[in-house]
């Protein structure tokens, strides 16, 4: 299987999807990840870029995860287009899309639930799963206090939660 991730530092922090394969080949599955990605970008950017178009349609890749900037979401109707544009060219190749929700900085926790809509309403826009990385993020921050998801500038993950994210990844994608 081929896995390409589009996105940006929270999709690259730690080697995320590195982390997502090695996760795959603990549980038998045999993929191939690729990244795309740039800090601080979002679809509407990666939508505009060619190297996107031109992986997507000639790549082969069984799965497109497709994550937008965290923090903050920026225009919202940039990110439904640059999505909807993606998701065309995923269609034309035959690649399932899954979204990457990400969660919110260290202290806006509250946030998370606008968060959560934003990725779910647009899933069920284009027909594809939602990761909840950012729901179960939340829950985890609650139930194991004492696991520090953030990286030290309280918006990025530590290992700790790229590992996390890299793991409801693979459960989204092979539930």
């Amino acid at each position: 299987m081929k896995v390409l991730f589009i996105g940006n530092s929270h999709t690259y922090f730690n080697d995320m999807p590195g982390l997502f394969k090695e996760i795959c080949e603990e549980n038998a599955k045999d993929v191939h990840v690729t990244m795309l990605t740039k800090g601080g970008m979002g679809l509407d950017y990666h939508a505009k870029e060619e190297q996107t178009k031109f992986n997507i349609l000639y790549g082969e890749y069984d799965v497109v995860v497709l994550q937008h900037t965290a923090h903050p979401m920026g225009d919202l109707d940039e990110m439904r287009k640059g999505a909807q544009k993606i998701a065309g060219w995923c269609k034309e190749a035959g690649s399932r899309v899954v979204l990457y929700q990400t969660w919110t900085e260290k202290g806006d926790e509250k946030s998370q639930e606008h968060m959560s809509k934003v990725y779910f309403d647009l899933g069920a826009l284009l027909g594809a799963d939602v990761a909840p990385v950012g729901d179960v993020w939340q829950k985890t921050r609650i139930e194991q206090p004492e696991l520090e998801l953030y990286y030290t500038d309280g918006a990025h993950a530590s290992p700790e939660g790229s590992a996390l994210a890299a793991r409801v990844i693979f459960e989204t994608m092979f539930r």
